[in-house]
């Protein structure tokens, strides 16, 4: 199995972290605007990226500010049976995210486009917790 991993620091405090990985305005303002998605364990969190294609991730774990589980179930076939986590850790006022992609199949040429991707959507992370506003799809590689 293959496992993409990212880390960075985000000058905002886990709270504020927390919320934008786990509510609709949050997913909104970093990952994609078409987003349909609620903060429990077991709900189906959908995230659409353009008129024809999205994603579908079940809630498996979220721990009060500390971590978030997803695991795929709808998207493309490699995506298919894999889990994305974000685990924040508080250093004072600032927040490490521990980002890791896990379970993939093999090194593929979308696995390295989905690492790519992810670092720039974390970019988008850390600009919307630290300036209010990030670049989420389509604008994601500003």
């Amino acid at each position: 199995m293959a496992n993409i991993r990212h880390q960075l620091q985000v000058q905002a405090p886990a709270e504020a972290v927390f919320v934008n990985l786990t509510t609709q305005n949050g997913l909104a303002g970093w990952w994609t605007p078409d987003v349909n998605a609620k903060a429990e364990v077991g709900s189906i969190l959908r995230f659409g990226f353009g008129p024809s294609y999205f994603k579908e991730m079940k809630v498996m774990k979220l721990g009060p500010e500390k971590k978030v589980e997803w695991k795929c179930i709808v998207g493309a076939e490699e995506w298919i049976g894999t889990t994305i986590q974000f685990t924040l850790e508080k250093a004072d006022a600032k927040t490490i995210v521990h980002f890791s992609h896990d379970n993939w199949e093999s090194l593929t040429p979308m696995f390295s486009q989905c690492s790519y991707d992810w670092a720039m959507f974390l970019r988008s992370l850390k600009h919307l917790c630290e300036k209010g506003k990030g670049f989420p799809f389509p604008d994601q590689h500003q």
